[in-house]
């Protein structure tokens, strides 16, 4: 596999995304191999998008005044699309608006709400755990809290739903992946989880084999909480798991999304207010063809 030419990052019809410090550093570390991301990765405080998206943080800590809400602008949602794109983990602003939806949102007995209702969500923690981790707050005890509550929510099935309900059997893709994600943050890799989406090949119903839905063949960035093949098999590669043959029909769904140019293209929006757009629709996409890149090299045994 190593003539394969999907697993190279393209060097024609360059996007401009391609030249922002969040990506240059991404790729400096993890497709070229170049001792001096770290200093790249410093850049992304001062320059490009992860600047662009600290200058909209008010003087409360907060991005649009709220914690969850409203989507896409909120302290939440925004933290998460700076952590995707390596703002630096010391980041002293990042850490202390990470602090307040901790203090906020965070209850004793694991549970996570960040909305005046208090009523908690099974997805909303597994993504928090994410931020937290990713601005430096590995150690605080409540993201334990946190991963020993969501195991105990677990699903008959394997996986999670935040729309559990007394009668709710089937788990969430979207769910599951998101406390995937959260739990490995934290240092804990669930075999359970993962093989309840490796038993739906990743997007296929057990059932008749049919698609589940269409969105989760369509690639974007940010995704928020929302699921599809190439963030799920960019979980798996990131845990460095084993390459289960259930993988091969995402991977191929994959390797066909890939343009002439070289590049990954976004499929779809998510409908909801947002700072900025980070690349063009429709248009090629560093962002999306670096995890496509990550991705192939893994399951192509050159790089794990």
């Amino acid at each position: 596999m190593l003539g394969d030419p999907d697993i190279y990052w393209p060097t024609t019809n360059i996007p401009a995304g391609a030249r922002d410090p969040a990506v240059r550093w991404q790729v400096a570390r993890d497709i070229d191999c170049d001792p001096s991301w770290p200093k790249l990765r410093e850049n992304t405080q001062v320059h490009g998008w992860c600047a662009r998206l600290m200058s909209y943080r008010g003087a409360d800590g907060l991005w649009a005044g709220g914690l969850y809400s409203p989507k896409w602008t909120s302290t939440f949602y925004t933290l998460q699309t700076l952590a995707l794109l390596g703002l630096p983990r010391d980041d002293v602003r990042a850490g202390s608006s990470t602090q307040i939806l901790l203090d906020r949102g965070v209850h004793d007995d694991g549970q996570v709400s960040l909305w005046p209702s208090g009523a908690p969500d099974v997805c909303v923690a597994g993504m928090l755990l994410q931020i937290a981790v990713s601005f430096g707050f590995g150690a605080d005890p409540r993201l334990q809290w946190v991963g020993d509550r969501l195991l105990k929510q677990r699903l008959p099935d394997g996986g999670w739903n935040c729309q559990r309900r007394e009668n709710t059997r089937h788990s969430s893709f979207h769910t599951t992946l998101s406390v995937l994600e959260g739990l490995a943050a934290i240092g804990s890799v669930d075999a359970q989880g993962m093989e309840f989406l490796l038993r739906h090949n990743l997007f296929r119903s057990h059932h008749t084999g049919e698609v589940v839905r269409p969105g989760f063949l369509s690639f974007s960035f940010p995704r928020y909480w929302y699921y599809d093949v190439l963030r799920a098999l960019r979980f798996f590669q990131s845990v460095n798991a084993f390459r289960d043959p259930r993988m091969q029909d995402a991977v191929s769904v994959i390797r066909g999304k890939r343009g002439n140019d070289g590049w990954w293209r976004p499929g779809r929006t998510h409908p909801g207010k947002t700072w900025m757009r980070l690349e063009p629709s429709r248009q090629p996409s560093a962002l999306i063809t670096l995890d496509a890149v990550r991705v192939l090299r893994w399951w192509s045994h050159e790089r794990a």
